[in-house]
């Protein structure tokens, strides 16, 4: 599929304000309701539920009386501060004013697109590009005896020609992690296991048992249980993904749509040296 969105899609949701299913209530919360008053001013609950979904992550799961006292004193405070100041603002308020109604409206155009509805024909579609036509890839499932030098190896290997239990001996003499577990690695694909060891799998029948092979951790004897083809998923588990891709698709579109229509000039930035933009102390 097309490389989808990556720089505007979280703008998007930091500008919803969407609560999580958990934190609704059965009755429906009224932001019009006035909490507080300082002077002329009010603090609404409309006013609280933006400052809670502007706090950081880990601060939102504070229980909720902790959380309701210590955003509206927040609020009060500030209300009280912006009150008694006088004289004129710092030219960097107004600009970052500007700017948060710039991202906040931005985001909120981008929330219009990415909520539309998705046909099916789409979403059949995206699943057939990004699964039907994949290389389907083998996996393995391997069990293996590690020892510390290949003279164990050889006896090792000479013993299972002889009919002992893969699973006991591992058990026995195995010094890797998977040897209480009869030397089980379980199911892997390519590219999980250090490069020796893979190839040696893959050049295995199942029920073969290897000769000794070497790695960084030392000398292993291998026995491939079986093998099989990773299927691709089903389309119901991969729907909200598929889903998510298709909307940041359409608005990384839509943005460059509206880019390229605007009347965009661009000359000012011309001869600015990229440094400027660090020089906070020019808005003071």
């Amino acid at each position: 599929m097309q490389k989808p969105l990556t720089f505007l899609a979280p703008l998007a949701f930091l500008a919803a304000f969407s609560l999580p299913a958990a934190a609704q209530d059965a009755t429906p919360a009224d932001p019009s309701t006035v909490v507080a008053t300082v002077g002329d001013t009010e603090i609404t609950v409309g006013h609280m539920i933006v400052a809670w979904a502007s706090l950081p992550e880990q601060y939102q799961g504070l229980p909720d009386d902790v959380l309701f006292q210590g955003i509206l004193d927040q609020l009060v405070q500030q209300t009280a501060l912006q009150q008694q100041f006088s004289g004129d603002l710092p030219s960097r308020i107004s600009l970052q004013l500007e700017n948060e109604q710039r991202s906040l409206v931005a985001g909120e155009a981008i929330n219009g697109i990415m909520g539309s509805p998705l046909a099916e024909a789409d979403v059949l579609a995206a699943y057939a590009e990004e699964y039907s036509n994949s290389e389907q890839s083998t996996e393995f499932n391997a069990s293996h005896i590690l020892v510390e030098t290949e003279e164990e190896a050889l006896a090792i290997v000479e013993e299972l020609k002889e009919g002992a239990d893969f699973a006991t001996v591992a058990r026995e003499k195995s010094t890797g992690p998977s040897g209480p577990n009869g030397g089980q690695l379980g199911w892997f694909g390519e590219g999980a296991m250090v490069p020796e060891f893979e190839a040696a799998v893959v050049a295995m029948e199942p029920g073969a048992v290897s000769a000794p092979v070497k790695t960084q951790f030392g000398w292993h004897v291998i026995t491939l249980n079986e093998t099989r083809v990773q299927e691709a998923p089903k389309l119901e588990d991969v729907r909200a993904e598929l889903e998510m891709q298709i909307r940041q698709i359409r608005a990384q579109a839509k943005i460059e749509e509206v880019t390229a229509a605007a009347q965009v000039d661009r000359s000012g930035a011309e001869g600015i040296a990229p440094s400027v933009i660090k020089q906070v102390s020019a808005l003071e």
